[in-house]
């Protein structure tokens, strides 16, 4: 099932996405997409409503240097362990909003990724039940103050803008994540493309190792790493991440006013 969160005629829904291109349909989801969702007999064209972002995560936990040819381009060894860091929910935005450049930032990257968004609270989860708790996969783009994120050391400022967690189109959730396609696209030109099967720490992995941390919710998203071909976004550009199975998520960019 794709699941998506719209703005249709009627308002902000949970959907359920069914069927490509012109025949596209949105089906509208009651409450909430967790567990087995039921529906309320509305829907609409896709072509007629606006796709938000498809998750209101309590928290975006993201993966650093999880490749190895991405590590060897920011200029450091490949970590043993995880590196988890965070970006607040309010970073979130869906296809086609704007990522808004930060004017105390002279370069701000593009960073394309599969996310994993997490299906039921759960907490210390062993690597072989990761697959329990997670809900389904979507495609995200880690935006990153690069200049603010080597002066300061630590990353909380550069990744944690407003707009800078794109998230979307939509949530596939019957997807085996193992061996997928990344294409990262700037003006349609391809900056970065590598595939999951090439992740240093798999998604069992990651989600063992951030549930001994903190306790994960339903709706919550981790970001799994971005491979090597980062670089800087500029205003009027367009980014397009595409991963193989989930569909594309395109933003443009523009500078704050």
């Amino acid at each position: 099932m794709r699941l998506g969160r719209v703005a249709s005629p009627d308002g902000v829904a949970f959907v359920s996405v069914e069927g490509d291109g012109d025949q596209a349909v949105v089906r509208e989801i009651a409450e909430h997409p967790f567990g087995t969702p039921t529906f309320t007999g509305r829907s609409w064209p896709l072509a007629d409503v606006r796709l938000l972002a498809p998750i209101l995560a309590s928290k975006v936990v993201c993966i650093g240097k999880n490749y190895a040819a991405h590590a060897a381009e920011m200029g450091g060894p490949a970590p043993a362990d995880p590196v988890i860091f965070m970006k607040p929910s309010t970073s979130i935005i869906g296809p086609n909003a704007s990522i808004v450049l930060p004017p105390s930032s002279s370069q701000v990257d593009y960073e394309g990724e599969l996310a994993v968004v997490i299906g039921r609270p759960c907490k210390d989860v062993p690597a072989a039940r990761a697959a329990d708790v997670i809900l389904g996969y979507t495609v995200a783009n880690d935006v990153t103050a690069r200049d603010q994120q080597k002066y300061d050391g630590q990353w909380t400022r550069a990744k944690g803008y407003d707009t800078f967690c794109p998230l979307g189109p939509w949530i596939e959730t019957a997807l085996d994540p193992s061996d997928l396609e990344i294409v990262t696209e700037l003006d349609g030109e391809v900056k970065q493309r590598s595939r999951t099967s090439l992740l240093l720490h798999d998604i069992p992995k990651l989600i063992e190792w951030v549930s001994t941390v903190m306790t994960l919710l339903p709706g919550d998203v981790i970001l799994t790493g971005t491979p090597e071909g980062v670089g800087p976004v500029k205003e009027g550009q367009t980014v397009s991440v595409t991963v193989e199975g989930i569909g594309t998520l395109t933003n443009p960019v523009a500078a704050k006013r």
